[in-house]
């Protein structure tokens, strides 16, 4: 993250970073790619035990690391509680280790937050789309503490954009990105 200093002690962030898990990071990272605001997204694979995991390790279900996305973006564009939102739309947070046909603990539901403000809003974010019932059923995603982010293979990187006529990118990311894109229109990079 970079900072620009502005009057006496405050500081206003070029970029932020948010760390999320919902299922394969293929579809994530398709849809934030899309998103005004975010600078880049990278795949990788957070909240394990292993150093430096391969895709192999990780699939294995053995190291408890997710499959997750790390965004960078510009707070003074999109603000993280507009990045949740997305999060919540474009991946089902009702289902324990799974997304779909993925099953394993590298597909669960994870926010892993930065700092303690990220931590209160994902808390709150949580709260109200329990209170709303929005989904029927009770959310069990994560919210936990970044540890170690490591950055996937790099034919994982831009997946999608490389490979769009690939069968599971067909089959599940390519939804994913329609709905992000018919919901959020007013959030498509310009």
């Amino acid at each position: 993250m970079s900072e620009t200093q502005t009057s006496g002690a405050d500081t206003v962030r070029d970029t932020e970073l948010a760390t999320l898990g919902g299922g394969c990071f293929w579809c994530l990272e398709a849809v934030f790619e899309e998103m005004e605001g975010v600078k880049s997204v990278v795949s990788g694979y957070a909240g394990g035990t292993v150093k430096n995991p391969s895709y192999d390790d990780v699939c294995s279900g053995t190291t408890g690391h997710a499959e997750v996305v790390r965004v960078e973006f510009d707070p003074r564009v999109v603000g993280f509680d507009k990045i949740l939102d997305v999060f919540f739309t474009i991946h089902d947070p009702t289902t324990m280790n799974r997304q779909g046909a993925d099953v394993g603990s590298q597909y669960r539901s994870v926010i892993l937050y930065h700092d303690d403000r990220q931590k209160v809003t994902a808390e709150k974010k949580i709260a109200a789309l329990e209170s709303s019932r929005k989904f029927g059923r009770p959310i069990v995603t994560e919210i936990v503490p970044l540890g170690d982010f490591y950055e996937a293979e790099k034919y994982h990187q831009d997946y999608f954009k490389k490979n769009p006529h690939a069968g599971y990118c067909q089959a599940v990311v390519a939804p994913k990105v329609t709905k992000f894109r018919e919901i959020f229109p007013e959030w498509l990079r310009k």
